[in-house]
């Protein structure tokens, strides 16, 4: 593994990259890079997977997130880290609003997306879909909401994380939409147009979720792959809402026979 440090305009940028074989991009949810190494590790072993850390999440770039005023300023963005890595018609996977990125990216700019991978693409909200408070919640429900084995390995993991992960979400949450009234964010959000926009996505599309996901209902990864025209979904057996935490290599295995063009 080593970790690429390049400079756009006056924005540093840190990707990982691991492993070797055909390139292949991950973008990761609101926890940052740090609780998904078991996954990029999984698809560090018959991929080079290329793992940039979305503006505004570095710490040694604490102010970039400032310098992304819209979605296109955020799209531009990724396209010239794509030039700058040379990579051309490559598979994304994405989590959680990276997926969301993904997305934007596969329906502006479809020559850079062969392929996409979404886990827990939880950004498109529906109307009715409502979000739930995290913040009413014990620490014990939040685990048992998001894992399928509450006391297990990726559990444990992802309470460990440094700057406590439930304050993080929702410190991200409330930025997100404090941005969105004054136009300025950086996570890509339904008010501002992918709800329109999705159905361009022609690449073909996974949709990873786990059969005991405590946070959004099931029928939502149905109503989501609905909307885009080559698409199918994933049900991860016994793992909750982070199915790539919990199950690493399963998901793993899913991505590599995808972007392989192999049936799921």
């Amino acid at each position: 593994m080593m970790l690429l440090s390049l400079w756009q305009d006056t924005v540093q940028t840190e990707v990982d990259v691991r492993g070797s074989g055909p390139p292949l991009v991950y973008l990761h949810g609101p926890w940052g890079l740090n609780v998904d190494t078991p996954f990029l590790d999984a698809l560090a072993a018959t991929n080079t997977v290329y793992a940039p850390r979305h503006p505004g999440t570095s710490a040694s770039d604490p102010e970039a997130i400032h310098r992304i005023d819209s979605l296109h300023d955020l799209i531009v963005y990724y396209a010239e880290l794509f030039d700058r890595l040379d990579l051309r018609a490559v598979p994304i996977v994405g989590h959680s609003f990276g997926g969301m990125m993904a997305c934007e990216l596969a329906a502006t700019l479809p020559a850079l997306v062969s392929r996409l991978v979404l886990i827990d693409p939880v950004g498109l909200w529906l109307d009715d879909r409502p979000v739930k408070n995290w913040m009413i919640f014990s620490d014990e429900e939040r685990q048992a909401a998001l894992f399928g084995d509450a006391r297990g390995e990726a559990a444990r993991r992802f309470a460990s994380v440094p700057e406590e992960p439930e304050a993080r979400v929702d410190a991200l949450a409330s930025f997100i939409w404090s941005q969105a009234c004054t136009g300025k964010f950086v996570w890509p959000i339904p008010d501002k147009g992918l709800r329109r926009r999705i159905h361009r996505i022609a690449a073909p599309t996974l949709v990873v979720w786990g059969t005991r996901d405590g946070v959004i209902a099931a029928a939502y990864a149905d109503e989501f792959a609905s909307r885009i025209a080559d698409s199918r979904v994933e049900r991860i057996e016994g793992a909750g809402h982070l199915p790539h935490l919990e199950q690493p290599a399963a998901v793993a295995r899913l991505v590599g026979e995808f972007i392989a063009g192999s049936a799921v």
